[in-house]
């Protein structure tokens, strides 16, 4: 994948396309403008103006010839949105990451509908941050601690701690009981996300996902469980804990798919990251980040809290 010869724009990476095979287009102008109908004019603007590159930096003009496979980059213009009303707090910041306690309903990167609306452009407009890029990711529904690098010589030595499973993470979740689980237990199956539908699921095979649960606290008929991934599989640990019978309170997805409208705040996942510890790349020290967020939908007394 080649590296962007633009740079980030307010807080966004270019866009990158690649030019596909059997289209029917002589140049580039015509396949963006038949591509991008509705954006046809500032398309047009764009490739005069000189902000629509090739791979190499090169402009693309308006009669550069169409190259199937080749890439081309450009800025578009971001949608409106609407705010995400919750704040990003940040738990710890120096020259090499940046640690945020992420909200409910705020996706980690730019995805789908939401573009400006993200935890990494909403932190690189605040703190005038280009290069900032989160070192893992966690759902838009989830809460919790969340690690950025500062700097693009970081990224990849903070990516493979979790790449290569060197992060403890734990996971506080409410749900309900079943009196006949007994705890802690360690789950592991084999899960498998297939593009464009919206649950994960256990499948038959190799186990690829492992979480170890264990009860933090009872208070009448839910319980404030303790998550402890082995491995980061999409969705792991609402699937886990759905298989179990006790899906985590407020998900939209396990048991079963409900449509949750786009300004819709008023059920949160009840799932949150607590806390991430790793010997930090850089300086070798053994490092704990820890969310202070609260579950709503959890009131009674935490015992034994980090």
């Amino acid at each position: 994948m080649p590296d962007a010869p633009l740079p980030v724009r307010d807080g966004l990476n270019p866009t990158r396309l690649r030019l596909p095979e059997n289209c029917p287009s002589e140049t580039v102008v015509d396949y963006l403008t038949s591509r991008f109908p509705d954006d046809a004019d500032r398309l047009t603007e764009k490739i005069t103006a000189g902000e629509v590159v090739w791979g190499d930096g090169s402009a693309v003009t308006a009669t550069s010839r169409y190259v199937a496979g080749a890439f081309v980059f450009l800025h578009r213009d971001p949608p409106v949105e609407d705010r995400v009303p919750f704040e990003i707090d940040v738990l710890y910041r120096d020259d090499s990451v940046l640690v945020v306690d992420k909200p409910h309903f705020l996706p980690t990167t730019p995805r789908g509908s939401w573009i400006t609306e993200t935890a990494v452009v909403r932190l690189r407009r605040e703190f005038d941050l280009p290069e900032l890029t989160p070192a893992h990711r966690l759902d838009r529904l989830t809460a919790g601690v969340l690690i950025f690098t500062v700097r693009r010589e970081l990224r990849r030595p903070y990516q493979m701690l979790f790449e290569r499973r060197l992060v403890t993470k734990e996971y506080e979740a409410v749900a309900g009981i079943r009196p006949d689980l007994t705890f802690p237990r360690e789950l592991r199956s084999r899960i498998r996300k297939d593009r464009g539908v919206l649950q994960a699921r256990e499948v038959p095979g190799e186990p690829n996902a492992v979480t170890r649960i264990e009860v933090g606290d009872v208070d009448g008929d839910r319980a404030l469980y303790r998550l402890r991934p082995r491995t980061g599989k999409t969705h792991q640990l609402r699937v886990h804990m759905n298989s179990l019978g006790v899906p985590i309170l407020g998900d939209p997805l396990y048991p079963e798919v409900y449509d949750l409208a786009r300004d819709d705040f008023s059920s949160p996942l009840q799932l949150l990251a607590r806390s991430v510890e790793f010997d930090d790349p850089i300086t070798g020290r053994r490092t704990l980040f820890t969310s202070r967020r609260n579950l709503a939908a959890w009131t009674a007394p935490h015992r034994d809290r980090r």
